[in-house]
Order: structure tokens, then sequence, then C-alpha cells
């Protein structure tokens, strides 16, 4: 799984499955795939992609394919169905699946606000972002309300079986930093169906944020670092890099007392120049706090400044998932016991195996 997520995968038959997504926030330019069980996303549309060793045959009748390296046959795949969810539209007559997507096996997402000021300026936006590509593409809308949200969650839920909802957005200014919008879209959901909800933005300004979205039926929260070491973070993310690591911490203590231990987690995007010592040692400061480190490989977007930026290599991911997985285990914050998000869902990286 994790010289998968290194490397990539072709694809035969690229229509196989759930529809994979190009460009947008989140995991992007990647397909679902099962393996063993385990759903990971898996990078198909990259560069590092179009050359990996891996090769997905089509699938039979029942869905299942074999991937080989070369010419030999190394494991049995299948690829999760496309949601029925997708093909509907709201009442307003947007399609579903311009206001929320299926990522891993049974989790919604959606990017409430499609737009961020620090996408806004090439001096400020975050090397690594396409959030601003399907809406430039037409493939979603700059912003959902709270009544289309509730409306497809509850059609997924109902249709697909989904387990847990993402709410992420783009950073909409230099106070809530998306809050409230957050709090307005769950409150919606939760009125409509009853499913656990992750929220997703950067430290608000004031603690009481935290209440606010807990007492709107946002079950846990994720606040996302990406990069560790501050001179990486100034070059790769100049915008987000104005609020600074010791804000995030006293954030995430403040989040922890309010969601509890493990129910808050933040992103690492391993392979953009921290290195694993930078990486493992914010991790334990991370799990002493009770928050759960998600790491996962970066994947180069097309169409952003670091599309030719090289993915991790899999020995690296390893050096820094099998050690990591063993703290996140000794200090009882396992991915299973996360009650929505995508430390939950895990597919984007292969820490979750190594945790047992």
């Amino acid at each position: 799984m994790t010289e998968l997520q290194s490397f990539g995968l072709r694809l035969v038959d690229p229509s196989a499955g759930a529809a994979s997504r190009r460009g947008g926030a989140g995991p992007s330019d990647h397909k679902a795939v099962t393996v063993d069980g385990h759903t990971i996303m898996v990078p198909v549309h990259t560069s590092t992609a179009w050359n990996s060793p891996f090769t997905a045959q089509a699938p039979d009748a029942t869905g299942h394919s074999t991937i080989t390296r070369g010419t030999i046959p190394i494991a049995s795949i299948s690829f999760p169905k496309q949601p029925r969810f997708t093909k509907m539209q709201t009442f307003d007559g947007v399609p579903y699946s311009h206001i929320a997507t299926l990522h891993g096996s049974d989790v919604l997402a959606t990017t409430v606000l499609q737009t961020c000021i620090r996408y806004e300026s090439r001096r400020k936006t975050c090397q690594f972002c396409a959030i601003g590509q399907s809406l430039a593409a037409g493939r979603t809308i700059a912003r959902k309300t709270p009544e289309q949200l509730a409306e497809v969650a509850r059609a997924a839920v109902l249709l697909d079986g989904v387990k847990h909802m993402v709410l992420t957005t783009g950073t909409p200014n230099a106070t809530d930093r998306g809050a409230q919008i957050l709090c307005e879209s769950a409150f919606a959901i939760k009125a409509a169906v009853d499913i656990p909800i992750q929220g997703q933005c950067e430290p608000p300004d004031d603690d009481q944020w935290f209440h606010r979205m807990k007492a709107a039926g946002i079950d846990t929260l994720g606040m996302h670092l990406e990069v560790v070491t501050p001179s990486v973070r100034e070059k790769i993310m100049p915008g987000k890099a104005s609020v600074p690591i010791s804000r995030y911490m006293s954030a995430f203590e403040a989040a922890v007392g309010v969601f509890g231990r493990g129910q808050v987690s933040t992103y690492i995007l391993a392979g953009l120049g921290d290195t694993r010592e930078a990486i493992l040692a914010i991790c334990d400061q991370l799990l002493a706090l009770g928050v759960y480190p998600f790491v996962v490989p970066f994947v180069p977007i097309s169409g952003t400044p670091l599309e030719d930026h090289p993915a991790p290599t899999p020995e690296f991911m390893k050096s820094i998932l099998e050690p990591l997985g063993q703290r996140v285990a000794a200090a009882n914050l396992r991915s299973s016991d996360i009650k929505a998000g995508c430390g939950k869902c895990g597919a984007c990286s292969s820490l979750s195996v190594y945790e047992s």
C-alpha cells in the first residue's frame, strides 16, 4: 500500500470503479482502490503514476482486478463502485456531484467554500493546492449552501450507506478562518440526517469557535499543518505560514479540551522538504496533546507549482509511518477510535496499517 501511494498506479481501464478526481481540494488525481479489505486513495493522474511500475488490469464482471509489476501479478484489488447519489440533483437543479464526493469507500466529503484568500494570490498560495481547478472546470460550485449539503448528505446515507462526512473549506478571512461556515453547514446536516461530521479549517482567532463548532454538530476537528519546518512552510505555503506553528499548538490544546483526545487531527504532507526527524518530533508533541498526526505522502497535482516535485519514496514513507504507527498505538490514539474524518477513513495514507 505504501508503494502504491508513492508510485501511483497505471489503469488499463480508467473507467473502473468510482470516478477519479482531477484537481480541486482534498485527495485529487487519485482513484479509490481496495486492497485486502482496506480502501486507499492511489494517484492515477500524476506524472509519477504515468511511470509507475504498477498496472491495474481491467476488472472482471465482479469488479475485481489484478495489479501487476511488469508481467508479474502481485495483488488482487477491487474498486469501490460509483455511488448512486451522484446521479441526482438538488431541488434547485445542481448535480449532487457538484456538492459532495465519495472519498475512500464510505466517506462523503465536500469543500463548502471553493475559494480561498490564500489561493487568490500566487505570492500567498499553498504551492501544492488545486482548490480552484475544479471550480474553473465547472465541476463544482463556489459555495454550497447548508440546505444543499443537508439534502446531499441525507441521500448519500440512505442510498450508499455513507458512514461519516468531511466538511473542509477554503479560508475566507483572517479571523474565524471558516469556522462560521462550518457551523452553519453542520447544523443543517445534523437536522437532516444523523451522521458523524469532521470540520476542517485553519485555527480561528478565537478559541470560543471550538465550542460553537461542537455545539453545531461537528464531532471531530482537523486543523492541518501540512508542513512542519518553519523555513519550509514559508517557501511552500507563504500565506498559510502567517499563522505560526505556535498558534496551531495552542489551538490544538484548546480544541482537544472541547472535542476530546483523539478527536482532533492534523494533516502532514511528507515529501515537501521536512526531514523524517522533524516530522516525528512534531508528531510526538501532537500525540502528547492528544492530537492524531495523519501523515500522508505528498502527491504532485497537475497544474500546480509543484506538479513536477517528486513524490516521496516508499522507503522514506516507511521510515516515518512504521515508528509513528507504534507511537500512535502506544498513545492509544488509533485511527479506528476517531468518530469522523480523514484520520478515521485513512485512505490517503497507510498509517493505520502500521498502528496494528
